[in-house]
């Protein structure tokens, strides 16, 4: 790995793009290199500033991102987390001040994407940001809705006080497209280690629980939407129902994602009924699947590691996992215990 200078910017200070560090984990990743690697080309950033993070890929993924010049670390697939894996790259950049997360599959959109998601650290108070993430070229209408509804043309920040508007929306955030204050994310205990899901919302509900804003920046962003079956959103919604059922405190600090779910099924309804009525019954039976799946990964420690393998969209991250006790549910330790702002 080529060594950079460690050097840390004050907080609030915009980002000096030599402290910017891109990190982007990939798993045969060569079928969406092209629109990857034009992204980040046109966003001017040096190649040795970007991180690849590979998990033993075996069509030629590493050698695309060596061509680029840019960094290479392989891990093993099975040792792939989505927080560990994470976590692992922030470990790598030491230099960064800043560091954004993009997932292999998400395409910049214009040539100022990055520096439109940086500008969110002008303001002092933001430990994290995200962007827009926009329906891929040839989305169908339920795939497009879901995007557009989680992502709105509004810009917005939040803090811990949007929990009473949001609930456990006031966590949302995605590294497929995110960047985060290195001092911040580590002061909160960096990624989890071992997350099934939601690696990023588990960190931006530390953040906010410590007095933190956190912007989402409407005008960054990325092609990025999955065409799921019926089957792999059950199998989604199961993983998020066990990151819930495990991580006690976000819905008890945030509250639960219920009012938030039906906000989205009727704006999904609306929407389908306007363009395209014939999807509706396929909507409902969506939003069967995915409570039901939810639920039962609320309750997954009765139904012990190899069931809960099984219903599972992310099967590995059960490969090491001990049976699960029956119980409550795992609480975090090392969270804050207040709301309050950081001193200006």
């Amino acid at each position: 790995m080529a060594t950079i200078p460690e050097m840390r910017l004050p907080i609030g200070q915009f980002a000096d793009r030599s402290q910017v560090a891109v990190i982007i984990p990939t798993c045969n990743a060569g079928k969406c290199w092209k629109a990857l690697s034009n992204g980040l080309n046109l966003q001017g950033l040096p190649a040795r500033q970007v991180l690849i993070v590979d998990s033993s890929s075996d069509d030629g993924t590493r050698d695309l991102a060596a061509a680029e010049g840019y960094q290479v670390h392989c891990i093993n697939r099975s040792d792939f987390n989505h927080g560990g894996t994470r976590q692992l790259a922030l470990d790598l950049v030491p230099w960064a001040s800043i560091v954004v997360y993009l997932t292999q599959d998400a395409a910049l959109a214009t040539h100022d994407s990055l520096d439109l998601l940086l500008s969110a650290f002008e303001n002092r108070q933001v430990a994290a940001a995200y962007g827009r993430q926009l329906p891929r070229p040839g989305a169908g209408p339920i795939e497009a809705h879901a995007r557009l509804f989680n992502y709105p043309p509004q810009s917005d920040v939040r803090d811990f006080e949007s929990r009473h508007t949001l609930g456990i929306k006031a966590t949302f955030l995605s590294n497929s497209f995110a960047a985060y204050r290195v001092s911040e994310l580590v002061a909160a205990g960096g990624f989890p280690s071992h997350a099934i899901i939601a690696e990023d919302s588990l960190v931006t509900g530390k953040l906010l629980l410590g007095g933190w804003k956190v912007a989402y920046v409407a005008e960054a962003q990325v092609y990025h939407s999955h065409a799921l079956t019926i089957a792999e959103e059950f199998r989604r919604y199961f993983d998020i129902g066990v990151c819930h059922g495990r991580e006690v405190w976000l819905r008890e600090q945030f509250g639960k994602p219920a009012g938030e779910g039906e906000r989205f099924v009727l704006s999904e309804l609306s929407y389908l009924a306007n363009s395209n009525p014939q999807l509706v019954p396929v909507a409902l039976l969506r939003t069967a699947t995915k409570a039901l799946g939810y639920q039962l990964g609320l309750r997954g420690n009765r139904l012990g590691r190899e069931w809960s393998r099984r219903l599972s969209y992310h099967k590995t991250f059960w490969d090491d996992e001990p049976q699960t006790p029956r119980g409550r549910g795992r609480q975090d330790s090392n969270l804050p215990t207040s709301g309050q702002a950081p001193s200006s």
